[in-house]
């Protein structure tokens, strides 16, 4: 059965527990044919190119872990924007480091005079193993967006830098396109940016005018679906026709960076009594989108595999006030879902994200079951499929990923 075909009727049934929990101008472009959506789910997953290093997770954990089998894509995170450019991000981890046999895809050590390793012979490798799977090259994320403000002066010669570093022949067959992921266009992330409304529109347009239709261009987006937000700040429907899909951002809408609180699932799908900020869920982003005219085809569901969480709690329910951000392995208010799940077991679902208070630390995220709920409520919108950050959360054996897939059929 296709994705975007009526779906089975068990389907309402399934959400009805969840509906209890919750209450321009600009240069002229080249003319592209309209990109259609993908005919089938997408099932894409973030492999982070600094994830060898600390967490020891590399390429090959995506075969072990069952993962490969039940994925459609794969977005390789990430690429550099520097001088209107796009710039390799860690040239070691992505062709360089030299893996042993026993951390390789092929189980075959690289040697001194290979011409190329690291990450991206081990997803050659993967692609060997696995024939039917795409892998993207992602540009930008929160910390390298700055550079795409200088980028979006002269779109062509950023699209230009872009085809000519993705489509090098060292590596040119193990890319079969390009992400972008801007944050956040005429809108401030880490910095901001004040490109104007129609730069977005005319970065895409560039890039699917020089990576043409045989690859596939596709874009991390905001979900701030709130009246004035940043998805309005944007031409994102009108870049929709050059892209394939977008990835909508549907999580870290609340977390420890307001470190008092209130305790609030990091992603929301829907909106609850009691939410601290309205708009600030997944149903009223891709509603968003979808009103101005991004069709829902185009829209992917965002995943996290990893909670946010708070100290200093004494309240079981969501909207408990807090000391700060709770310990995580790597980073302070965040943590895998593969430490979660034992660490803190989840004992209650708000708004389709679990959450669960251990000691005084309280925190959200994604499991099997709310991955359930989420996908199927993917199914019953027409979305064109679901994407998740990133691989190294998950359990070793895969468990979200099999959720995703198999929610998504």
């Amino acid at each position: 059965m296709r994705f975007r075909h009526r779906v089975a009727a068990g389907l309402a049934a399934l959400l009805l527990p969840l509906a209890g929990l919750v209450g321009l101008a600009g240069p002229a472009q080249a003319t592209v044919a309209p990109r259609a959506a993908a005919d089938s789910p997408v099932k894409l997953g973030y492999f982070t190119e600094w994830g060898i290093y600390g967490r020891d997770y590399n390429v090959k954990n995506l075969v072990t872990s069952g993962s490969a089998a039940k994925i459609t894509h794969i977005n390789y995170a990430f690429g550099n924007v520097t001088d209107g450019k796009c710039a390799i991000g860690d040239s070691y981890a992505d062709y360089d480091k030299a893996f042993t046999a026993d951390q390789s895809v092929s189980g075959v050590a690289d040697t001194w005079d290979q011409p190329l390793r690291g990450n991206f012979n081990q997803l050659r490798e993967l692609k060997a193993k696995y024939p039917n799977l795409k892998v993207i090259w992602s540009f930008g994320g929160w910390s390298w967006s700055g550079g795409f403000a200088q980028a979006a002066a002269d779109p062509a010669a950023f699209a230009d830098s872009c085809y000519n570093l993705v489509e090098d022949p060292r590596w040119a067959d193990v890319f079969d396109g390009i992400d972008i992921d801007w944050e956040y266009p005429n809108a401030c992330g880490l910095s901001c940016d004040t490109s104007g409304a129609a730069a977005y529109k005319n970065l895409m347009a560039a890039l699917r005018a020089r990576f043409g239709t045989g690859d596939l261009v596709t874009a991390a987006v905001t979900a701030d679906g709130t009246p004035g937000g940043k998805i309005e700040a944007a031409d994102y429907a009108g870049a929709a026709p050059y892209v394939d899909w977008y990835n909508v951002m549907t999580y870290d809408f609340f977390g420890a960076w307001d470190a008092q609180g209130p305790t609030a699932p990091h992603s929301p799908l829907t909106s609850y009594p009691g939410i601290p900020k309205e708009g600030w869920t997944t149903a009223d982003a891709i509603a968003k989108y979808r009103s101005l005219g991004v069709p829902a085809s185009k829209l992917l569901l965002g995943i996290g595999f990893y909670g946010r969480g708070w100290t200093g709690v004494t309240q079981d329910a969501p909207g408990g006030t807090a000391t700060g951000a709770a310990a995580g392995t790597y980073e302070q208010g965040v943590e895998d879902y593969k430490v979660l799940k034992t660490s803190c077991p989840a004992t209650g679902v708000v708004a389709g994200t679990a959450y669960a208070r251990c000691g005084t630390d309280w925190w959200s995220y994604d499991t099997p079951a709310t991955i359930g709920l989420k996908t199927a409520w993917a199914r019953s919108q027409g979305l064109g499929g679901a994407f998740f950050w990133e691989f190294s959360g998950d359990t070793g054996d895969g468990e979200l990923v099999s959720a995703l897939s198999g929610g998504l059929g």
